[in-house]
């Protein structure tokens, strides 16, 4: 492909990774993603990206590296060591990490990549699935502004509110609380659901009339079909919703801000995943209280 836009590598092609890098296809970037599966890099092969074999190979030419893995660990091990990114990417590059990590990871990767003259943005994004899909993320970015300025075309094809909120780990911390948001939502819905049930009251009319008000929120109208149907197929899984809200307490206690109801929706998260419902979407919290309700099966 020959035009001036930076040539891309992309590391990590999940649920959210694989349409995300599929956008920056269709917005005319020259794309090679590397992941753990093969039939994920031939998704992104068959939408018109490139695949690579390694981390190495896929980073050696990269003027810009995306990193989209679960959590700190994996960022982690794609990063570090002999085939790692810092190891094998030029110096110049830049490294734009969208995973949702621990703040403190994000600021010790930048220092690292620093040394490596590898410039580094953290990046984490909130909409799930379907704003990866529909490109509309919002992405809360941390770093330095002429890096945020240089990456801003490219996420721009990824996402709609793109906002640098700070120097590195910024953006990890505002991802924070926006997973601490969404959780507590997300458990009032369903508390409201089933309350609503055990009413008697129409559950679809309900959902409509309470999303028309003060009450409504991007959560219910994401999930309010979840909650009808019962359906909890992932668009973003329990697991990884455990794993946030151990960052937001952690980080939350490391500054000394209390989170009274965010304490008591890490344990119902937590509990969920317990009972076995870690790869459920986490609008399957509406299970935890049904069971607490004596209503479900």
């Amino acid at each position: 492909m020959s035009n001036n836009l930076p040539k891309v590598a992309w590391i990590g092609l999940g649920i959210m990774g694989s349409p995300m890098s599929e956008n920056l296809v269709k917005a005319g970037y020259d794309v090679t993603g590397y992941t753990l599966e093969q039939d994920k890099v031939d998704r992104l092969v068959a939408a018109g990206g490139n695949g690579a074999s390694s981390i190495a190979d896929a980073v050696r030419d990269a003027d810009v590296v995306i990193t989209m893995v679960p959590a700190s660990p994996q960022v982690e091990a794609i990063a570090y060591g002999p085939d790692g990114i810092l190891e094998n990417a030029r110096r110049g590059a830049l490294l734009v990490d969208m995973s949702s990590i621990t703040p403190q990871t994000s600021v010790d990767l930048a220092k690292n990549a620093a040394e490596k003259g590898i410039r580094v943005l953290d990046a984490p994004v909130s909409g799930g699935e379907a704003g990866a899909i529909e490109a509309v993320l919002s992405i809360m970015v941390g770093g330095e502004q002429a890096d945020f300025d240089a990456a801003k075309p490219l996420l721009e094809a990824l996402g709609k509110t793109i906002v640098l909120c700070g120097p590195h780990g910024s953006g990890q911390t505002v991802k924070a609380a926006n997973q601490l948001i969404v959780a507590v939502n997300i458990q009032a819905c369903a508390e409201a659901v089933v309350f609503l049930e055990k009413s008697g009251v129409d559950l679809a009319a309900a959902l409509d009339v309470l999303n028309g008000g003060l009450a409504g929120s991007t959560v219910l109208t994401r999930k309010k079909d979840n909650f009808l149907k019962r359906d909890f197929a992932p668009g973003f899984r329990i697991d990884l919703h455990h794993k946030d809200m151990g960052i937001v307490t952690d980080a939350a206690r490391n500054v000394g801000a209390a989170l009274p109801v965010g304490g008591v929706v890490a344990q119902l998260v937590a509990s969920l995943r317990a009972q076995g419902d870690g790869g459920l979407d986490h609008s399957a919290l509406l299970r935890s209280v049904e069971r607490l309700s004596g209503s479900q099966a």
